[in-house]
């Protein structure tokens, strides 16, 4: 990198997630996805990067993490939803499921009987369509009324703060009503949002219905799931590993709460390393890794200060030390060093396990009461990792980017013209992006 180009090196807050066919960017003010249709353009859509307006408590180092993650997730299953509405995925599943009514409709044309009670039961499917479409349109004529409403609100808002200016009205009168405009901006755009909702929703009532279902129960079980794999299995494995390996259960209280924390954390580690490296072997996750390629190598390109074009950005790293990735890694070795002190505090309460019976099972509770203080810590080491480069953040990075190589993979230039586009619509000119 020439002189230059290191003078104007710089680090950004802007970031992204890999979605369906396409890629999310997160700036400061704007938020823009760029996902491929089934034609291979770019659809581009782009909105206010919404702030959840919370008190100062909420932004305290750690508390801010853990809300900032359940923000994330939200958000980014969001953008999920709708990438594979653009992509065309929500049809394909909707000509898959067509395809097989066919095919047993045609399957059961000898039997007269089993014709009719397809038949019958198309009919009802049909119906309910109908009354799930009545519904879906009704909700829509109802948000395009609030939108109107609001929109009205806001010029009429937009007026007054305008003829307050010309007339010179006094500072706390033009405050107040700029306060007014930008709460009712907000709100515009909330209706908007929720009248494109419904509007969406009229095409496809119950694939659109369906995939809530489907996104609401993912994520109840994906946290089920990963408090059984991560806390309650290693904690499971121990205790019976301790019973006929001696090494494992020391008689020193403190020997024995290391070995236990580094025990279930190399479990946990391999747990992770495993599970990542296997769903990397489908062909759909494979081609999403691949967009998270493009993703942190035209950041890294940004952050250069270098134009922003495929060749430019084919030349970066992939790995970036501000990835999710990154921040899965870290939750599970701030648990390990959580888990050592776990023992010792519940022996100062006077439980051990000699003393409780049901000892294993208090110690994984505990883990799941810590887990918010685990997110915030790692949320918290993420955020200086990408902050500054040196020897500590380094090795914190270390890692996250070890996890990353079956998690990042090197896009298509197609997936590349992706990222740029999406990264483009969410530069802010004022340089809020500094990080």
């Amino acid at each position: 990198m020439s002189k230059e180009q290191k003078q104007c090196c710089k680090k950004t807050s802007i970031g992204g997630q890999a979605l369906l066919e396409g890629i999310m960017m997160r700036g400061p003010k704007m938020t823009a996805m760029a996902v491929r249709n089934p034609e291979g353009e770019i659809v581009i859509e782009k909105f206010p990067t919404e702030s959840v307006v919370r008190g100062k408590f909420f932004k305290l180092p750690i508390i801010r993490g853990l809300f900032g993650y359940i923000d994330s997730m939200k958000f980014g299953s969001k953008c999920l939803m709708r990438s594979a509405e653009i992509s065309g995925l929500d049809e394909a599943e909707e000509e898959i499921e067509r395809e097989k009514r066919e095919k047993r409709l045609e399957k059961a044309k000898k039997n007269p009987r089993k014709v009719e009670k397809i038949a019958k039961k198309q009919a009802k499917e049909d119906k309910k369509r109908e009354e799930l479409v009545a519904k879906a349109t009704a909700k829509y004529e109802a948000a395009e009324v609030e939108r109107a409403s609001m929109a009205e609100k806001l010029e009429s808002a937009k007026q007054k703060l305008a003829d307050a200016r010309e007339g010179g009205a006094d500072a706390s009168s033009v405050a107040r009503l700029e306060g007014e405009v930008a709460s009712l901006e907000r709100k515009t755009r909330k209706a908007e949002e929720r009248a494109n909702e419904a509007k969406k929703t009229i095409k496809n009532p119950s694939m659109n219905a369906l995939m809530a279902i489907v996104t609401s129960i993912s994520m109840i079980l994906g946290v089920v799931i990963a408090i059984g794999l991560f806390v309650l299995l290693p904690t499971f494995l121990y205790g019976l590993a301790a019973k006929y390996i001696g090494f494992l259960n020391p008689e020193n209280p403190t020997a024995r709460s290391f070995v236990k924390s580094v025990f279930e954390g190399v479990l946990k580690v391999l747990i992770l390393v495993g599970y990542m490296g296997a769903i990397s072997l489908m062909k759909d996750i494979r081609r999403t890794f691949m967009f998270h390629g493009a993703e942190h190598m035209t950041i890294f390109c940004y952050e250069a200060g270098l134009e922003l074009t495929v060749e430019n950005v084919r030349k970066q790293k992939r790995f970036h030390p501000r990835c999710g990735t990154s921040f899965l890694i870290l939750m599970v070795l701030v648990s390990i060093f959580i888990s050592f002190f776990i023992d010792p505090l519940l022996s100062l309460a006077g439980i051990t396990e000699a003393t409780v019976k049901l000892y294993m099972l208090i110690r994984a509770g505990l883990k799941i009461l810590l887990l918010p203080l685990i997110v915030g810590l790692g949320y918290e080491l993420i955020k200086v990792a990408g902050r500054y480069d040196n020897i500590v953040t380094r090795i914190i990075s270390a890692p996250g980017v070890w996890l990353q190589h079956i998690t990042v993979f090197k896009p298509t230039d197609d997936m590349i013209e992706c990222a740029i586009a999406a990264v483009k619509e969410v530069i802010p000119d004022d340089g809020s992006d500094n990080w």
